[in-house]
């Protein structure tokens, strides 16, 4: 299956949705909402007189009255804009960024081991064996995740014809099951800011976990490989996390707003030599015209 100009339906036929509670939640409360301010538009009058029990006069309970009701229609403008965007962002949005991160290593032909971090569902991993599958490389993509989704993910790569191309293991991205310089390729969508929630995502104790997830992606990379990571909110503690790893060539991408929040796309490379100038952060305009 091509990945220029695929048809989101198909996407999400494939690949479902991983947190289908949150939309829906949403949805709901927008509905409500939007119910509840066409009854204030309908019945306005009405309300009116029931606001002036609460009210000295009559022009106070009507203001209070459209008040209440202006913010019931914004609330459900905003919710519907918020599911909407949940939506998008769990599946279309995922495949989006995948085809993206792809760009960051110009020759798949050469690769022939790639780690996708937290592969959930199979979205970027799936993506990347399919470019594997097209460059003709005779590569191989692990897909790793604490989850038990080995089933259900190589099932989608299945429906994708590249079955052969994936392997799948559950392991702890804090301590990655593999040794030093083993891949070509580590990858990462959507995963890195949930390591450490548990302590709480804005503590200090979070942050080291996400630091540890870092130093692993660089770990397991073979000296002069790629990593592309795409993620929410952190993605500046990375870069600076990198920078202190000595990677070259960091990038990062133009913002693009994802289950209602920022999110980049930062690529970098393993020195061949450990020993290095100081490093360089600078914008990669080749994701400029595309958020």
């Amino acid at each position: 299956m091509g990945r220029v100009g695929r048809d989101w339906t198909q996407i999400y036929t494939i690949y479902g949705l991983e947190d289908w509670h949150t939309p829906i939640f949403l949805l709901i409360h927008a509905i409500v909402f939007s119910a509840s301010s066409i009854t204030f538009l309908l019945h306005f009058n009405w309300i009116c007189n029931s606001f002036e029990y609460f009210f000295p006069s009559l022009s106070f309970a009507r203001f209070a009255a459209g008040f209440t009701g202006s913010v019931m229609a914004l609330s459900a403008v905003c919710l519907f804009y918020a599911a909407g965007n949940m939506f998008y962002s769990s599946v279309a949005l995922r495949w989006d960024m995948a085809q993206r991160m792809l760009t960051a290593v110009h020759d798949w032909s050469a690769v022939k081991t790639v780690l996708d971090v937290g592969c959930s569902r199979g979205i970027l991993l799936n993506a990347v064996a399919m470019e594997l599958k097209k460059e003709g490389s005779s590569g191989r993509v692990v897909g790793l995740d604490r989850k038990n989704t080995t089933l259900s993910t190589l099932r989608t790569a299945a429906i994708e014809g590249v079955q052969e191309y994936v392997t799948c293991r559950e392991g702890d991205a804090r301590r990655l099951p593999f040794p030093d310089n083993y891949f070509d390729v580590v990858v990462s969508a959507g995963f890195v800011h949930k390591v450490g929630k548990e302590f709480g995502s804005k503590t200090a104790a979070a942050a080291a976990e996400r630091m540890r997830v870092v130093g692993e992606v660089v770990r397991v990379l073979k000296e002069g490989g790629v990593g592309v990571v795409w993620d929410l909110v952190h993605v500046p503690e990375y870069v600076l996390r990198l920078q202190e790893l000595k990677m070259e060539d960091i990038r990062v991408s133009e913002r693009v707003t994802a289950f209602m929040v920022n999110s980049h796309i930062v690529s970098f490379r393993k020195p061949s030599q450990h020993v290095i100038g100081p490093s360089e952060v600078r914008l990669d305009w080749r994701f400029s015209n595309i958020f």
